[in-house]
């Protein structure tokens, strides 16, 4: 018996009588074998079973989703730019204004009169290993077993997780609704026999789809005979939308120059951060490749993502460098001191949370990450992890409070590791994010320590004599930040001047480097948040004023250089 199932749109009948005679339904192969066109589906449990009527006999087909892989063939050869498929698939799933589950991008090539234009269909790739799926904290994007990458708008909690996971600028907002939205293969029909609806409209026949793992099916036929390219191949994400004579200055987005208007409308000024940056300069422009048309993606991540990584650089790290000078003997134990700077812990890493929480655009269903995690997500781990540091953090307050010496000497250790632990998660969640190849750098993860050691600095100069204790090496608080800056410098250095491995990467440090971030960069992180400070600590180390000056400095030279991190990592374009 079937379960689940549901009628089948009268509507939908006749089409499907006649898609299934024409062999070309994506199902057709599942279904016995010269059967009349006359025949009517009557149900379908949809990814599971159909039923059908032929003549007087009603029969019942089980359809293997496990041996089917669903995809794309874009025939750069037919394709004419009309933009069918975007008006299709804005019709068909009711997009809104604004943002696009499908589009055209136009490049021109050459100089008059030998130019060419070149078209690129940019949608979702439905990819075999879709990093949207392994970063969603709430399983609210998914692979089905048909190989289809769908999503559910009822789980999204709007974390934007996702978009900065994908390499193809694939994923948008909803406006209406603020959770994730991209092409879904039009699912609803593709259960039911007919193709997605970019498909059916297509003039030229330039977009097939269908399963590549049959072999007699036209798109693995086409792509058994011709010569295809996927985008990006080097993510790794398996992706399953081909090209037929795909042109390189459209396939690279960093290839194409692009002017603030196209031929058609004007690139928009009020997305979110800006959208992608075009930089004349970019030394990864191709000669004579003009974007003659193209769509705006938003930045997902505004100005408290840079804020998150701030506050817990500052949360998860000021134990440290005082339970180093008790173990070394440099210091006595401080009851007070234990309390003053537990407390800052937890108020930071709070602070942390709620961060985290107003960068979502459904706040409302923040509790999914608790009560419903999706645990390969490095943003569901890094809650547990926060929440793990906040407990214990709690709990050397209440123990040092409480004068239970011998309890709070055995939490402060395991307190610092997973502080550690909660400073260091980002760089998994950022390893996550397949679109920001700047992310990707293997420093990323010594670097968040380092600045969280250098946060430790900061809060432990800035203390009081009364609360920090008195020490043996009186210099210890300038000696620790001048150490931790010099550390900090030559890893935003090496971050912005190594080779990258993409262009995607190599654009973003050039960004930062030598683009529209280069003045926060260089006045704000390095000089003034580096430089600065440590020739005011060569000159007066243990000045209270210097020092705090000094530590203030360090402290804001560190939020700008985390602002031209995560925002130049969003500014290079991905499709």
């Amino acid at each position: 018996m079937l379960e689940s199932k549901q009628p089948l749109p009268a509507s939908y009948q006749t089409k499907f009588s006649q898609y299934l005679a024409s062999g070309r339904s994506p199902i057709h192969r599942c279904l016995p074998r010269g059967l009349p066109s006359a025949n009517i589906l009557l149900e379908i449990d949809f990814q599971q079973s159909i039923r059908y009527e032929c003549g007087t006999t009603i029969l019942l087909v089980q359809v293997d989703l496990q041996t089917m892989k669903y995809g794309f063939i874009i025939d750069n050869r037919k394709c004419i730019g009309c933009h069918a498929c975007t008006v299709a698939c804005k019709t068909e799933n009711d997009v809104a204004l604004g943002v696009n589950r499908t589009w055209v991008k136009y490049v021109e090539r050459g100089v008059f009169p030998a130019t060419r234009r070149v078209f690129q269909v940019t949608r979702c790739n439905h990819c075999d290993n879709p990093p949207c799926v392994t970063i969603c904290p709430v399983s609210a994007m998914f692979r089905r077993k048909d190989g289809i990458v769908d999503f559910d708008s009822d789980m999204c909690i709007g974390c934007k997780a996702c978009m900065q996971a994908c390499p193809y600028d694939a994923i948008h907002l909803e406006p209406d609704r603020h959770t994730a939205a991209k092409c879904h293969y039009c699912a609803h029909r593709t259960e039911v026999g007919l193709e997605p609806a970019c498909v059916t409209v297509c003039p030229e026949h330039a977009i097939v789809a269908g399963d590549l793992d049959d072999p007699v099916s036209e798109i693995a036929q086409l792509r058994a005979t011709q010569s295809v390219r996927v985008r990006k191949p080097e993510q790794g994400t398996r992706p399953k939308l081909y090209y037929i004579d795909g042109d390189e200055s459209a396939i690279v987005p960093t290839a194409a120059r692009h002017e603030p208007f196209y031929m058609m409308s004007q690139r928009n000024p009020r997305l979110h951060g800006g959208g992608a940056v075009y930089d004349p300069g970019s030394p990864f422009l191709q000669q004579n490749a003009l974007a003659a048309y193209d769509v705006s993606h938003e930045r997902p991540w505004g100005w408290l993502v840079p804020l998150y990584l701030w506050l817990k650089s500052i949360g998860s790290g000021v134990l440290v460098l005082p339970a180093v000078a008790v173990a070394i003997g440099w210091m006595a134990p401080n009851r007070l001191r234990d309390i003053v700077l537990s407390l800052i812990a937890m108020i930071f890493t709070a602070a942390t949370a709620m961060a985290l929480i107003a960068d979502l655009t459904r706040k409302d269903r923040f509790l999914r990450i608790l009560l419903r995690p999706q645990n390969k997500s490095w943003l569901a781990r890094g809650t547990y992890v926060l929440i793990l540091y906040s407990a214990l953090a709690g709990l050397f307050w209440l123990s040092s409070m409480a004068r239970l010496a011998a309890v709070s000497a055995a939490l402060v250790w395991p307190t610092i590791l997973a502080g550690f632990l909660a400073a260091v998660y980002t760089a998994f969640l950022f390893k996550q994010c397949e679109g920001r190849d700047l992310w990707q750098t293997p420093l990323l993860g010594p670097h968040l320590i380092v600045q969280t050691l250098l946060c430790g600095a900061v809060v432990f100069a800035i203390l009081p004599r009364s609360v920090r204790g008195d020490t043996s090496h009186e210099p210890l608080p300038a000696i620790a930040l001048a150490i931790f800056l010099v550390l900090h410098l030559a890893m935003m250095l090496i971050e912005v001047t190594m080779p990258h491995a993409t262009e995607n990467g190599g654009y973003a440090a050039w960004l930062i480097s030598r683009g529209p971030f280069r003045i926060l960069f260089w006045a704000g992180s390095v000089l003034a948040g580096v430089l600065v400070p440590l020739i005011f600590l060569w000159l007066a180390p243990l000045s209270p004023m210097i020092l705090a000056t000094a530590s203030l400095l360090a402290l804001a030279g560190l939020f700008a250089f985390e602002w031209c991190f995560v925002m130049a990592g969003q500014s290079v374009p991905n499709s």
